[in-house]
């Protein structure tokens, strides 16, 4: 392609913008990235192309090596605003393309896909209780984590400590909330009085220290450890220790409140049986629905206007738990009356291995919660495919993390909501570093997942796809069935009519083509990237 005659559109003040953005994909991007897929890429060309790309860039400014400027401060220039021909491609960090662990390759903040800036869509919360009080130790072995802020102790000194080192933590990842269980953050007392005053104590620091701009995600109250919950908290045929899991509730929702949280869950490790033979079932689960009531009634009174939140699982410890399943959890609520306007009250909270544990995709769960209204928050883990067992380990799945977003994004976010990572390090990974490189794999990860789908929805073709297959309903007898106009008479009719209806392939293997297409590959996002570059200076160049 000759320049002058490209120039004569990208050049001319009287061309729309959205006719030079136009020309420059169909002509210009795939001019020069022409043949790239055959090419044997080597590390010298990645290095050549990131020389390339600063050179422009300091180009760009105006700089030269005269000037002294490190190429640190020039790779963080701001680029064209959002409303330009070309969108960005600044990462915020070092790119896909760096070798550093602790960089963000794929997340920037306040980069904007969709509509919305990046930390909007994602609204990432450290948990407290994998990061800070998880030991290493399983059911055939012991601790196998020494952190340095530990002293071996499970005291209100100690609780404060780990608080310290939390807040640490968070700062230096750069986000903005957290979750936790109250007897995690703060040692359980020989009374409910000790308890609570145990726990005044350690939030109080915790408001300190979080100040202004953190808040908590959300707050739980741990009603699975202490063996007075061995046959749960509100589903428990002993009436002493339904009483004693209300209070606990009830202190863990104001103290949530106390801190700015924006949701407060319940999660039944407990609630649930063992054996049928002797349990009532019926009673149990009304027992349970009369427990959400009364915190739905108190958060009313005492303010709180986060939302109420569910987490399904189908087992462990329990052989089976009455919120199975995303299904299951919404069944419940519907039936008690716990959905809708006047209840204000519960969402579902999906994690993605007790969507595997239940015999789901994680998918599934979240196009469930969605559908119905009640997708609320999401536990960015996974677990092991050879193991039976909630192994909560960090998701790095790309394939499964665009299908997360993907609903996401249907669902227009998840705010009040977020991403906690329910994720713990293996046994095997003792280094405070490792706490770093699990979290910033896990949100690059989903980040990647956010770009894969802008990508595959300014594609169009596959939901093109979808609308194709079910164009037969986009006619007027399909329109009677969806609004429940055409009863079973006026149908036989029309089958009889019709004849033998033709049944179209699905083309599910297109499908996968299509969703395999929307991969961002870090090779083919530099390549990309350095022609967005390369026209976003020339056009500079020429701009009035």
């Amino acid at each position: 392609m000759k320049w002058k005659s490209a120039s004569g559109v990208l050049c001319d003040r009287r061309m729309p913008l959205n006719l030079k953005g136009k020309f420059y994909r169909t002509a210009i991007r795939s001019a020069m990235l022409y043949g790239t897929e055959c090419w044997a890429v080597k590390h010298q060309h990645v290095h050549k192309m990131g020389v390339a790309k600063m050179r422009m860039l300091r180009w760009r400014c105006g700089l030269t090596r005269k000037d002294k400027i490190r190429n640190e401060w020039v790779g963080h220039v701001q680029r064209r605003p959002t409303d330009a021909p070309v969108r960005r491609c600044d990462y915020g960090t070092e790119g896909p393309s760096t070798k550093n662990p602790l960089a963000f390759k794929w997340y920037n903040a306040d980069e904007e896909i969709l509509g919305k800036k990046m930390k909007e869509w994602m609204r990432f919360s450290v948990a407290f209780w994998h990061t800070f009080r998880g030991t290493g130790g399983d059911p055939f072995g012991a601790p196998t984590k020494n952190w340095p802020w530990e002293d071996g102790t499970n005291s209100v000194a100690m609780a404060k400590r780990r608080m310290r080192a939390n807040f640490q933590f968070i700062n230096k990842l750069g986000v903005d909330r957290w979750c936790f269980h109250d007897r995690d953050i703060a040692p359980d007392g020989k009374t409910l009085e000790e308890s609570n005053k145990n726990l005044d104590e350690v939030v109080a620091l915790a408001k300190e220290l979080q100040g202004t701009k953190i808040r908590p995600l959300w707050g739980t109250a741990q009603l699975f450890l202490h063996p007075r919950y061995m046959h749960g908290g509100a589903t428990s045929p002993e009436v002493g220790v339904y009483a004693y899991a209300a209070a606990q509730v009830k202190k863990a929702i104001e103290v949530t409140h106390y801190l700015g949280g924006e949701n407060y869950v319940f999660w039944g490790g407990r609630e649930g049986y063992q054996s049928l033979l002797n349990t009532d079932m019926g009673r149990e689960l009304d027992h349970l629905a009369r427990f959400l009531e009364a915190a739905v009634a108190y958060k009313k009174k005492i303010g709180f206007n986060g939302t109420l939140l569910i987490e399904p699982k189908p087992q462990e410890p329990t052989k089976h738990q009455y919120d199975w399943d995303a299904a299951t959890s919404a069944n419940f609520l519907r039936k008690y009356g716990l959905i809708g306007a006047l209840c204000t009250g519960y969402d579902l909270f999906i994690e993605c291995n007790h969507a595997t544990l239940s015999g789901h995709s994680c998918y599934h769960e979240l196009e469930t919660a969605r559908l119905n209204g009640l997708l609320g928050n999401v536990d960015a883990n996974t677990g092991d495919p050879q193991t039976g067992w909630d192994t909560d380990q960090f998701l790095t799945d790309i394939a499964e993390a665009t299908l997360v977003m993907h609903s996401v994004v249907k669902n227009g976010g998840i705010a009040p909501g977020g991403f906690n990572f329910d994720a713990k390090l293996r046994r095997e990974s003792t280094d405070v570093e490792d706490l770093f490189i699990a979290h910033i794999s896990g949100m690059d990860t989903l980040a990647r997942g956010l770009r894969n789908v802008a990508k595959l929805i300014e594609d169009g073709s596959l939901p093109e796809l979808v609308r194709k297959r079910y164009e037969s309903f986009d006619t007027e007898i399909g329109a009677l069935i969806e609004a429940g106009k055409a009863d079973f008479e006026y149908l036989e009719k029309k089958a009889i009519g019709w004849g033998e209806p033709r049944v179209p392939s699905s083309k599910q293997e297109l499908a996968e083509m299509l969703f395999q297409s929307s991969y961002i590959l870090p090779i083919w996002d530099g390549l990309e990237c350095l022609s967005y570059l390369v026209y976003d200076s020339v056009y500079a160049a020429f701009e009035p």
